[in-house]
């Protein structure tokens, strides 16, 4: 998105009667002040940046303006079929993926050989836990593990709630109880909580995505899992100190073989319109631009292929000056593809990190502070997991969902 901002002149150049004004907000201020803003029709923007949760919804309420008139260039069917899909309603696209991701693990290779380890495929999240305790070193200011701990139902939850399912749980039964207090989340938030304490950096709880990509930047997370949109900026020499030394494997595996579709997630940021614009036309000719085959030239003409959005498009993926570019991107890939967030005989929703329902962005972030808390020590892992149970069960019986 920064880079997005950097370019904006350049559509503003080839577009001289629109003018672009960015408001660039912190995650969480930002799903707040946008879904505030389309439920009450406010028109505060012509364009939201929002993700693969937002759109079923919001479409489904007439929220969002379909995109239909992108171009004759651009090329829908080029976006990668999990993506699009997840963008869609009743074969309408609602948003346009500016890059798409999954989940992977991301570590120090060469701590890794110091400490003689050799990473798996398809590590489990005990051995990432032995793999913490080996490359914690204090002494040089290295964190064995770092992990989102920032509560939200995008931030911290994204990760432990994509943990949970890998030991077998999910957010929710086929009847829409909620599944806190079942083992498999008792194993996940309880070893989850136990490697941050023991070797995470301190003050944990209140690291996100942005506070722990600057700490693996700097050389000091030994390894870290997190979305695969990461890649380019912790192997980029320019912005990561540990560029030659960074290697991608796959989300770690509460078990062997995880059940439940396994260990991935699926997000996609992505440009939408909200129904209340007035500049419905400007706003998707902005879109079209910033979604667009030639927009991701234009970035390797000024940042290296590397640096390309990734996620979004299938000929990215076909394009041999991106793969040779881009150490990460067939485990990119290979991740998204195997994202699969239908619903299912024991699984009502579809989502993988997040549940697709309303109520879940208020019941995922109770959830999330309940275990922050957990995280810096203020209750046990097994009050949070019984409040949040108790509290997603009143929320949940309320809405109806539980007779």
């Amino acid at each position: 998105m920064i880079r997005m901002q950097g370019l904006t002149p350049e559509f503003e150049k080839a577009n001289p009667d629109i003018k672009i004004t960015w408001v660039t907000l912190e995650e969480n201020i930002l799903r707040q002040r946008i879904t505030t803003d389309i439920a009450t029709r406010g028109g505060q923007f012509d364009i939201m940046t929002i993700g693969n949760y937002e759109v079923p919804i919001w479409s489904q309420k007439e929220w969002l303006a379909p995109l239909e008139n992108l171009g004759a260039d651009y090329d829908v069917d080029d976006l990668l079929p999990p993506i699009r899909n997840a963008l869609s309603t009743n074969g309408k696209l609602y948003a346009a993926p500016f890059y798409g991701e999954s989940v992977f693990t991301i570590y120090r290779r060469d701590l890794m050989e110091k400490a003689g380890l050799t990473m798996p495929g398809r590590p489990t999240f005990d051995f990432l836990m032995e793999v913490a305790a080996k490359l914690s070193d204090t002494s040089t200011g290295v964190y064995g593990i770092c992990l989102r701990g920032k509560p939200g139902w995008g931030e911290n939850m994204a990760f432990i709630g994509n943990l949970a399912r890998s030991y077998g749980g999910n957010y929710f039964d086929a009847n829409w109880k909620p599944q806190f207090d079942s083992d498999p989340w008792k194993k996940a938030v309880g070893n989850y909580v136990k490697v941050m304490q023991e070797h995470g950096p301190p003050g944990a709880a209140g690291n996100g995505f942005t506070e722990n990509l600057a700490l693996f930047a700097q050389g000091k997370c030994g390894l870290w899992v997190d979305a695969t949109a990461n890649a380019s900026f912790v192997s980029n020499p320019k912005e990561s100190t540990v560029a030659d030394k960074v290697a991608f494997t796959q989300a770690p595996c509460g078990i062997e073989n995880c059940p439940n579709g396994g260990a991935n997630w699926l997000w996609s940021w992505s440009l939408a319109i909200p129904a209340s614009s007035q500049k419905k036309e400007a706003a998707e000719k902005f879109i079209s631009w910033a979604t667009d085959r030639k927009y991701q030239e234009l970035v390797a003409g000024r940042d290296g292929w590397s640096n390309v959005p990734p996620g979004s498009r299938t000929s990215l993926y076909e394009n041999p000056k991106y793969m040779e570019a881009a150490p990460f991107a067939a485990e990119t890939l290979r991740a998204m593809n195997a994202a699969d967030p239908s619903s299912g005989p024991d699984k009502p929703y579809v989502g993988l990190q997040f549940a697709a329902i309303p109520e879940f962005a208020g019941i995922g972030t109770a959830v999330g502070q309940q275990i922050a808390s957990a995280l810096a020590g203020t209750q046990t892992v097994e009050q949070a997991l019984a409040a949040s149970q108790a509290q997603a069960t009143r929320d949940m019986t309320r809405a109806g969902y539980i007779k």
